[in-house]
């Protein structure tokens, strides 16, 4: 089966394609739409919810290229600041601007120049659509990162991983780690796409 991840952030798509790779399916990316020569739809993500959001564009991609698709919305929430200053669905658009990883990288370390280390959780949203009879969308508990830290000061090495511009402030709270440090075996445990997977086995092996 070939299931398309309604998604323009290849370092997700190599993630995700990792967590799924034990199911039958080809998961095709946007990048490969893009390359066969396909045009993408533009979506304005305005929804009031990341449940709204993942719906939207899950509907969009498949109403424009008529395969099973799924799409995905995520939400940062922090303990502790000001409700003017949540990030919540705008985790990358501040004061009205997208911030580019580094930029992303740059404010939020900020945030915990201000507050002190920020004590941070990721929640996500999904919506599969195999038709138009069959749309799925879910915002479940097990899809919900477990809280970590954002700290003010990056990784000592400097790394950055495109895609994911937190990571090099994110620290782990059981172990006091940055996620960079981590091994693979301790970074499983965090993923937040063990809920993903349940929810696609869920609907596509039936």
């Amino acid at each position: 089966m070939k299931l398309l991840y309604g998604t323009g952030n290849a370092a997700k798509v190599s993630v995700m394609r990792q967590r799924l790779s034990g199911l039958d399916l080809e998961l095709v990316s946007l990048q490969d739409l893009e390359a066969e020569g396909k045009a993408l739809p533009e979506i304005a993500e305005d929804g009031a919810s990341l449940l709204e959001n993942a719906k939207e564009k899950a509907l969009a991609y498949y109403r424009a290229f008529q395969v099973p698709v799924f799409s995905c919305d995520s939400g940062l929430y922090i303990e502790g600041i000001p409700e003017e200053e949540q990030p919540g669905i705008h985790v990358r658009r501040v004061r009205g601007k997208c911030l580019t990883d580094e930029e992303m990288m740059q404010y939020y370390s900020g945030l915990a120049k201000k507050y002190g280390d920020l004590r941070a959780r990721y929640r996500s949203a999904i919506c599969l659509v195999l038709d138009e009879e069959h749309v799925h969308p879910a915002m479940e508990e097990n899809m919900a990162s477990h809280p970590f830290l954002i700290t003010s000061r990056p990784h000592r090495d400097g790394i950055r991983k495109k895609g994911f511009p937190l990571d090099c402030l994110s620290v782990d709270i059981s172990t006091g780690k940055y996620y960079y440090d981590m091994d693979d075996a301790q970074m499983e445990q965090l993923e937040v796409e063990t809920g993903f997977l349940e929810f696609l086995q869920k609907y596509l092996d039936g």
